[in-house]
């Protein structure tokens, strides 16, 4: 297997699983928050899928997904790239309302075969060394750096998104 392909099958994974913890919830669901402090589902959700477009922004020099294709509207946001979750407040949190699972799904799977296309077309090995210049993430200094991160940060989000969905619905809802 070449180390694209590995790459690319880890965001599948992600794809995978964010696909089955949003499996037949509601809008309500999506948004509901265990706690006043919790990131709801939905919130979740969206901001996995927006830190993987701004990645693709930074390491491919191309126009975010959010923006280009306008998924801003249909999330009922503003035009605004830097809209992410970053720095998200409580009251930020609590503030978003979801769209329907499908409409996460699908602006997942836009930037998901963003990141398909660059891995498997764009990216070289050398470019893995590649030094960014973004003096506000200085601890990701490399393409490689910013992978894992947003790796870890993605796998991250999924299971948080999976533990809440335990939460709200019981112990039963996975098949797993």
């Amino acid at each position: 297997m070449k180390w694209q392909q590995f790459i690319t099958n880890i965001f599948e994974r992600i794809s995978q699983e964010l696909e089955r913890i949003l499996a037949g919830l509601t809008v309500e669901d999506l948004n509901e928050q265990p706690n006043s402090d919790c990131n709801s589902i939905g919130w979740l959700a969206w901001h996995l899928t927006r830190s993987q477009d701004r990645m693709n922004q930074a390491l491919f020099e191309r126009e975010q997904i959010w923006m280009k294709d306008k998924w801003y509207s249909k999330f009922d946001r503003s035009a605004d790239p830097r809209d992410s979750g970053f720095g998200h407040n409580p009251e930020d949190v609590a503030a978003f309302k979801s769209p329907d699972s499908e409409i996460l799904i699908g602006y997942h799977h836009a930037v998901l075969e963003r990141s398909k296309y660059y891995i498997g077309n764009k990216l070289t090995e050398s470019d893995l060394d590649r030094e960014l210049s973004n003096p506000k993430i200085p601890r990701m200094p490399a393409v490689s750096t910013r992978f894992v991160a947003v790796i870890n940060d993605n796998f991250q989000h999924v299971g948080q998104m999976a533990y809440v969905r335990g939460l709200l619905k019981g112990k039963g809802w996975s098949d797993r």
